[in-house]
């Protein structure tokens, strides 16, 4: 086993291991938890925990008020209550669970005072993207004056990007450095989630490095992908960082949590993420504080499954809000 050296802020070293991993041993173990099927009451609570686990995002340069404030909208209540109404309807002898807010919604630091208003007392986490996302290519002391700025206006999130390119030359010192300062900045006020790009790592092996690096730098959560990237999220990317979180709390006794994002878009995709995260980490995980998914549209899924559940017919698409 090799390992990585780095210097913590206090000037002592600290030892990263770097293990190599089994590339075909992890493809197939993951592909196991697709094989996965459960059903019935035990389907429907997947559901609803896949809502409140999941973070509406919107990352583009068209971003509106508007459009923020509709996601804030749909993140606090996915479904009205007229469609709810309706479901007892179509099954009157079922007891409909209320459908729960989402986990957060993630939006660009300068969406954020707008959202914070929107979402105030909803219990709905308020995600910013900072650190000149979703490259990472700017000086520290603009990333960090983005962090700031995001957190001043209401941020309980950051979902910050690590420098890949540094990553990849070996200056893992830099890329320690920039999680550490960031984390300071956010301080008790947010929660820091570090995105690695797996994408561009391109090695399993790289990806459990880059896990370990940021837990050890202060990471709350750790992340598959900025969605901006292909491959994004797979199974076996996050079975790898999944493994990393659990070897990191046997040896630390500390909790990470875990945020695949990207191409994750339906309700049998999530169950077998869930069941891949409750046989790695445990029931402890399988909450909105320790895993999320980063996946706007498998929201609508998730809702038409539910509908699906109760009343034994699907709803067409356009039913849900396409925001």
């Amino acid at each position: 086993m090799a390992s990585v050296s780095v210097r913590m802020p206090g000037g002592s070293k600290i030892t990263i291991p770097h293990y190599p991993i089994d590339m075909i041993g992890a493809n197939e173990r993951a592909s196991t938890f697709t094989k996965r099927s459960i059903k019935k009451e035990s389907k429907l609570d997947a559901l609803y925990t896949a809502i409140t686990m999941t973070d509406l995002t919107t990352l583009e340069g068209a971003d509106t008020p508007g459009k923020v404030e509709q996601l804030c909208g749909k993140a606090i209540h996915p479904v009205p209550d007229q469609f709810m109404q309706e479901l007892q309807r179509l099954a009157p002898s079922r007891t409909i669970r209320p459908i729960p807010h989402v986990g957060a919604i993630c939006v660009y630091p300068e969406q954020v005072p707008i959202a914070a208003r929107c979402l105030e007392g909803s219990g709905v986490e308020l995600a910013s993207v900072a650190t000149a996302f979703p490259a990472g290519q700017l000086p520290l002391d603009i990333k960090l004056r983005d962090v700031k700025r995001a957190v001043k206006f209401g941020a309980t999130e950051i979902d910050m990007v690590i420098d890949r390119g540094a990553f990849l030359r070996g200056d893992f010192q830099k890329v320690f450095d920039e999680i550490v300062a960031v984390k300071d900045v956010c301080e008790d006020n947010a929660h820091l989630k570090v995105i690695l790009e797996t994408g561009e790592l391109k090695t399993y092996d790289n990806v459990r490095l880059a896990s370990w690096m940021a837990m050890e730098a202060g990471a709350d959560f750790i992340k598959t992908s900025t969605g901006k990237v292909a491959p994004a999220a797979t199974m076996p990317v996050t079975l790898i960082m999944l493994q990393a979180i659990w070897d990191y709390y046997q040896e630390t006794g500390i909790k990470i949590g875990m945020k695949p994002a990207g191409g994750i878009r339906t309700a049998k995709q999530a169950v077998h993420y869930l069941v891949m995260v409750n046989e790695v980490l445990g029931s402890d995980w399988l909450h909105p504080t320790m895993f999320r998914f980063g996946a706007s549209s498998l929201l609508n899924d998730l809702l038409r499954q539910i509908f699906k559940q109760y009343s034994g017919q699907y709803y067409y698409d356009d039913i849900f809000s396409l925001d």
